[in-house]
C-alpha cells in the first residue's frame, strides 16, 4: 500500500496470492484507518476480531513509511506477540491510521488463521 502527499496518500499493497494476486495502489485520507482502506479496495485482509485488536489475523508490515502511522498500543504490542512471522515493522492493520507519508504494505503469506482453516 503506497500512500502519497499531506492530506490524501497512496496505499500500495504488495502482491499476495490469496488477497491481492497482482498488488494494488489506491488512495486513502490521513486519519484513515488501514484495515478499512484495504477492504474499500476490495483487499480483503481477514480480520476475525471485527477490527477490536483481540487478534493477529489482519497483521501485515509496513515495507515503507512506518514512521508515518500512529504509535501502536500496548494492546496492539501484547497481541503482535502472537503474530505468525512478527518482523519489527509489524502492525495490526484495524489499528493503523494512516499518515501523510506514503506506505508500502505488505500481507504475510500466512496467518494465524490458516493454520485454524488447513484442519478443515
Amino acid at each position: 500500500m503506497l500512500f502519497r502527499g499531506k492530506c490524501h496518500a497512496k496505499s500500495d499493497f504488495l502482491p499476495n496470492e490469496e488477497f491481492c494476486p497482482e498488488g494494488m495502489v489506491v488512495d486513502a485520507a490521513a486519519g484513515d484507518n488501514l484495515l478499512e482502506v484495504a477492504h474499500n479496495a476490495g483487499v480483503e485482509i481477514h480480520h476475525a476480531c471485527d477490527g477490536s485488536c483481540a487478534c493477529t489475523t489482519c497483521h501485515v508490515v509496513i515495507r515503507e513509511g512506518f514512521d508515518s502511522l500512529n504509535e501502536a498500543s500496548d494492546q496492539e504490542e501484547d497481541m503482535l506477540d502472537k503474530a505468525w512471522g512478527l518482523e519489527m515493522d509489524s502492525r495490526l492493520s484495524c489499528q493503523c491510521i494512516v499518515g501523510e507519508e506514503d506506505l508500502v504494505v505488505e500481507i504475510p503469506k500466512y496467518n494465524i488463521n490458516h493454520a485454524n482453516e488447513a484442519a478443515h
